[in-house]
């Protein structure tokens, strides 16, 4: 049993003797603009031009139930995912045992081969300038790349960013599917104390170079703390606790705020009594070095173990990830598609990407091209497992869970309906995590059958298999 009553003292003892890096010194780099094939996390793009139509009029909001507990309970629980489920705390803390990046300096350039002078909007919705492309390209401070690689964590809820700046970059907001909420710069999220690598700072040293367990980019130097290998060590060994509810604040033992709970984190336990856990958490000391925290929270909020993939733990994960609206690449504490799903799956221990194409990929995968609509229904009803089998279509991915009144139901973080008018795409908002069938928005007035889930479906993949 990995129970530690004596991993509090230890990390009392320790928290003082933290470093961090010493400054680097930089030296400027030539720019230039490099042509690669990564592509930065994209979901599913909504318009602009929006009708507004209350979600309570759509069809399939109307007339398909909305209530998880209504699908939830023909899944079959008795099925055995331990193979699985004992490689995921590998993969959440690989970041803490991986010694440099894996990915060249090429791939990591990505963000200057996609975003260009011309095509890219700013705040004031007006052409960037070369100057921002030239500055931002510079303070990347790429000359230092996996120079550091110390093993760090987040203090906070953290947005990770394409470029070192919290400036947006909006594509021409005239275009449907264009401009505000849709950031380009915002590249996904990390929650607060996850295991992360620090490869380089910023010229500037106001941004730290990370890379998480699903994707890299930039953070702020000041929502991060160095830690040394042996506070990793005592982590990694320690009981791990999975959070199983949404925006519960977590304090320390005085009192202090840290953060809110979000399904996906975990903490290492310290101890335990009949109503409680006390966890280790993190803040930053003096000098931004870590400062190791007592925080206790209520049993009812997490579990010691992974959660049996039933119906009733189903059902309450599902609930609480359904509480945050659809935010693009993660932003404003939101999740888009991908990012619920991986949430979603975590306190079962089945580790996913963080895109939608990557996630398309993980289990059995069965492709769904050169399929006719009914072909395709027909393959789906016979084959998927529900709450078991991702559905995938180019920047969108979903969970099925069923049929009701014959028709698969699918369970999704979207945006909204595409709609065509006159050779203009519009968009009926919805901006939230919904249960559908597969024809979302075909009751719609204007509906853009060319866009439709099941039409444009490539492939499902078993995540159990």
């Amino acid at each position: 049993m990995k129970y530690i009553f004596v991993f509090l003292s230890l990390f009392i003892f320790l928290a003082c003797s933290s470093k961090v890096a010493k400054p680097i010194k930089t030296v400027p780099e030539k720019k230039i603009l490099l042509k690669v094939e990564n592509s930065p996390v994209c979901e599913d793009l909504p318009s602009n031009i929006i009708e507004k139509i209350s979600s309570t009029n759509i069809y399939d909001l109307k007339n398909i139930p909305q209530d998880i507990s209504l699908y939830s309970k023909e899944i079959n629980s008795n099925i055995s995912i331990y193979d699985i489920q004992k490689k995921y705390e590998k993969y959440y803390f690989s970041m803490w045992n991986t010694n440099k990046p894996k990915e060249d300096l090429k791939a990591i350039k990505w963000p200057f081969a996609t975003y260009c002078v011309g095509k890219s909007y700013g705040e004031n919705l007006q052409l960037l300038k070369k100057s921002f492309f030239d500055e931002m390209y510079e303070n990347s401070n790429f000359s230092k790349y996996a120079t550091l690689n110390l093993k760090a964590i987040t203090l906070k809820e953290t947005d990770i960013r394409a470029f070192p700046t919290i400036k947006p970059l909006l594509r021409d907001p005239k275009q449907a599917g264009e401009g505000f909420p849709f950031d380009y710069m915002q590249n996904s999220t990390v929650h607060a104390n996850k295991p992360i690598l620090l490869s380089h700072y910023s010229k500037d040293k106001e941004w730290a170079y990370i890379f998480t367990s699903f994707t890299s980019g930039w953070i702020k130097t000041s929502e991060l703390v160095i830690l040394d290998k042996k506070h990793t060590n005592y982590w990694q060994k320690a009981q791990q606790v999975k959070i199983t509810k949404e925006d519960i604040p977590i304090h320390t033992a005085s009192g202090k705020f840290l953060f809110k709970s979000k399904i996906g984190m975990m903490f290492a336990l310290i101890e335990e009594d009949k109503k409680t856990y006390t966890i280790l958490t993190v803040s930053s000391y003096k000098d931004s070095k870590p400062l190791f925290e007592q925080s206790k929270i209520l049993k009812t909020i997490a579990s010691r173990n992974l959660l049996k993939l039933d119906d009733k733990n189903l059902n309450n994960i599902i609930n609480e990830v359904s509480k945050t609206n659809y935010g693009w690449g993660g932003i404003y504490n939101q999740r888009d598609c991908s990012s619920m799903l991986r949430d979603l799956y975590a306190p079962f221990g089945i580790w996913l990407p963080r895109n939608s194409y990557r996630q398309s990929l993980v289990g059995k995968v069965i492709s769904l091209k050169n399929l006719n609509d009914k072909e395709k229904i027909k393959l789906i009803k016979t084959t998927a497992i529900p709450f078991q089998t991702l559905l995938y279509k180019k920047g969108h991915i979903v969970l099925y869970v069923g049929t009701y009144d014959d028709e698969i139901i699918i369970f999704h973080n979207t945006w909204g309906i595409k709609t065509m008018q006159d050779g203009v795409e519009g968009r009926v908002v919805i901006g939230k995590p919904v249960l559908s069938t597969l024809r979302l928005g075909s009751h719609q007035k204007h509906y853009d059958e060319n866009s439709e889930i099941l039409k444009n479906l490539k492939s499902m993949n078993i995540l159990t298999r």
